[in-house]
């Protein structure tokens, strides 16, 4: 014989049917977006792990500083650690039709091979193949022709580059940039047309044995640099297990992983908890037909299968429209949004149980586990007690006394909040988890603007040329100075390259009191290692063993950069260089007399501010997604929350009207009381919420090279708390069309 129970829960959901379709909704969209997002990724991480051996990713490379002969790669090949070199020069040219600065290759055909995505490569020496993301960034397709160093040529494919899954353009950079630079293959005729002006001498390397973690790759890279090192004099020196256009992308998508995981499970919690108020709402209201069931001889593990199926079924149904919805449209967006920042190969879509797992089994475990604890807890009590309507555990003798010279009404909020603690408590909690959301996506935007602007207000000059070696100039108002890299040294975060300055004592560009003996370091360095005045910083050389100390003095106005700034002759001594040494410029106007041979490097504005650029162009549609969410998931919890309240007090909402009072005054006990309560939480958690996403801003960018200082605008304290009282009203809206639907007789029903 079936269980009369199971008759009753199409009635429960035709009699909340409002409450579960917007909980279905919502569980349905956050499901959908996270299996998307989990399923593109899953599908991407797969296609990208298996291009090192389909497209022969290198092991590393080394820049050296000039051309070496076949006896030198020779040598270095027959090093302690076994090793094949290729040739992978490249050339780095200005582009005419859109601002930005192309890296040309010869076509690859033995490492870090080539995945044609349209078109074909260039046969002809007019002809050139780009990569597919800087493409679609700069709007450029096959058949348009791109003018590259003077040259006019024709764009016949759109490739991806299996060593520039991130458009990385110096190792040391905090962000790559798929808009002001790209990749591409020319033929090798129109590769040697350009001349040496801006050929870099980069090989790259192949272990014969492949090591077996990155810890074996860390020793055996060490080897290999200073074999390297004893031959040639290296200029650049990058493993593949450290480099940043190989490796950010594989590590960043995995990180996605994890962060949308924990997102979709908070958001669960949440939801399990007003799935657990709302269920309580309704024993509370069944109390006496849950006495008499419990007295007829059901048992409390019935009872509690049947108030569990209700929400397991509406989750489940969720997880179920929300994964074939994820498997199709929401992958769809997940994989538009990785190509706009990825220049990742083609890919399948691969079955992912990893994702089915964690958003629809770990979900229902949650949801399960929360409303299993409340359900055992509520209905552990007696028949009889349910019978009374007696739901306590813990009588109380009397009520908390308030002070009698507090008004009535206001002695009433005061009870309404006392009886709905828990109630409340969910409230602060869902709604301070919706600000982080919220805060993140109005406040992302404005902190990547204010990054640029502190970058323009803080450059040197606003050109900076770093020279092969030192050259003269007739250009007016420039200034020389030095200029090296070393590595950081610390124990909790990652190396990476800071910059050393030797500059003038009283310079015109640095505007900073340095003197010989001392040093003064960045802002960013400062605020990124916690490092004070008077504190000694150590660094290390990037291609040997040796450390240097230097006392910190002063903190030079810079937040976005790790530096280091000392004088000129202190630069000459610490490095033993012969006197009067220089190898750069701070110039605000373009050096025209000084040949391309002699420039290594030209730093401009677009140079600093590639990393604003990057995120805003990657994230610019996640950004409102997530505005969006949190203003969804606020209304959500308080409008379920704040309906369970009213249904709570339905029979004392309907003895006041008795007693004469007024819709309006029935609503200024509780839905004034839920009101203060909401705009108190509001008020409260904007500083818990700044201080938490302080935090998390200090930790994730710790994990890149350079430093964004956190930064919030003063508008957005003002627009969170505004946008959710703007929200509430609409909510409260409904709440007095509730109350007013309240009815007289609901007072003579289950009196005590």
């Amino acid at each position: 014989m079936k269980n009369p129970l199971i008759k009753r829960l199409p009635r429960e959901l035709k009699g909340e049917i409002g409450k579960y379709i917007v909980l279905f909704l919502f569980i349905t969209m956050m499901i959908g977006i996270v299996s998307g997002f989990l399923v593109a990724a899953g599908s991407m991480s797969v296609a990208y792990d298996e291009s090192f051996e389909k497209y022969n990713i290198e092991s590393g490379n080394f820049e050296l500083l000039q051309k070496a002969d076949d006896d030198a790669i020779k040598k270095i090949e027959d090093g302690e650690e076994k090793i094949k070199v290729y040739e992978n020069f490249y050339l780095d040219k200005e582009t005419k039709e859109v601002d930005s600065t192309i890296r040309l290759f010869k076509n690859r055909k033995d490492i870090d091979k080539i995945c044609i995505m349209d078109g074909e490569l260039p046969s002809a020496d007019d002809e050139i193949a780009i990569d597919r993301m800087y493409a679609d960034n700069n709007k450029l397709k096959v058949g348009d022709s791109l003018t590259v160093g003077g040259k006019k040529l024709k764009i016949t494919g759109l490739v991806a580059l299996s060593d520039y899954s991130a458009l990385y353009s110096n190792p040391s950079d905090m962000m790559f940039d798929a808009l002001k630079f790209g990749v591409a293959i020319v033929t090798d005729t129109l590769f040697d047309d350009y001349g040496e002006a801006d050929l870099h001498y980069s090989y790259s390397w192949k272990y014969d044995k492949t090591p077996a973690d990155d810890e074996e790759a860390q020793d055996m890279a060490e080897k290999v640099m200073k074999h390297i090192n004893g031959i040639s004099m290296l200029t650049q020196f990058i493993p593949e297990y450290s480099n940043q256009a190989i490796h950010f992308t594989g590590d960043d998508i995995k990180g996605d992983n994890t962060m949308i995981t924990v997102f979709l499970y908070l958001v669960m919690v949440i939801i399990a908890f007003v799935f657990a108020i709302t269920t309580g709402n309704t024993i509370a209201k069944e109390a006496n037909v849950i006495g008499t069931l419990r007295a007829s001889g059901y048992t409390k593990g019935e009872l509690v299968r049947h108030y569990l199926a209700t929400p397991m079924i509406v989750v489940l149904v969720s997880a179920i429209v929300g994964n074939i919805l994820g498997y199709t449209c929401f992958k769809e967006f997940a994989v538009k949004a990785y190509y706009g920042s990825y220049s990742l190969p083609t890919y399948k879509t691969i079955w992912n149980a990893d994702a089915f797992i964690k958003t629809t089994v770990v979900p229902l475990i949650i949801l399960f586990v929360i409303n299993l604890v409340m359900l055992v807890n509520k209905l552990s009590l007696s028949p009889l007690k349910f019978l009374r309507r007696d739901l306590k555990k813990r009588q109380k003798k009397k009520a908390f006394k308030l002070n009698t010279r507090i008004g009535i009404l206001k002695r009433f909020r005061l009870r309404v909040i006392f009886q709905n603690i828990p109630n409340y408590i969910t409230v602060f909690v869902g709604i301070l988890f919706a600000n982080v959301i919220i805060f993140f996506g109005l406040g992302m935007k404005p902190m990547l603007l204010h990054y640029q602007d502190i970058i323009e207000d803080n450059m040197i000059s606003k050109y900076q040329y770093v020279l092969k070696m030192p050259a003269e100039t007739k250009t007016e108002g420039v200034e020389k100075y030095c200029s090296g890299s070393l590595k950081t040294v610390d124990d909790k975060l990652k190396e990476e390259t800071a910059t050393i300055y030797g500059v003038k004592e009283n310079s015109k560009f640095v505007h900073a009191d340095i003197k010989d003996g001392g040093a003064f370091i960045s802002d960013g360095y400062a605020q990124k290692y916690n490092i004070e005045v008077g504190d000694e910083v150590t660094l290390k050389e990037s291609y040997g063993d040796k450390k240097y100390n230097f006392k910190v003095e002063g903190i030079y106005d810079d937040p976005a950069t790790i530096a280091v700034y000392l004088t000129d002759s202190d630069f000459i001594k610490t490095f033993e260089l012969e006197d009067g040494y220089f190898n750069g410029y701070f110039s605000n106007t373009k050096i025209k007399d000084i040949d391309d041979l002699y420039i290594a490097t030209t730093i401009t504005k677009d140079d600093l501010t590639k990393t604003s650029r990057q995120l805003i162009l990657s994230m610019g549609s996640m950004i409102s997604m997530f505005a969006t969410a949190g203003v969804i998931m606020f209304m959500l919890i308080v409008y379920l929350l704040s309906k369970v309240i009213i249904e709570k007090n339905s029979q004392s909402i309907s003895m006041t009207k008795i007693l004469g009072y007024n819709n309006r005054e029935i609503n200024s006990l509780y839905i004034t009381t839920t009101t203060i309560v909401v705009i108190a939480s509001m008020l409260l958690t904007v500083p818990i919420v700044n201080v938490t996403l302080k935090y998390i801003f200090k930790v994730a960018f710790a994990q890149y090279s350079g430093w964004m200082p956190y930064y919030v605008p003063a508008k957005i304290f003002v627009e969170v708390p505004l946008l959710g009282i703007v929200s509430y009203a609409v909510i409260a809206f409904i709440l007095t069309r509730r109350v007013k639907k309240v009815p007289l007789d609901e007072a003579l029903k289950n009196v005590e």
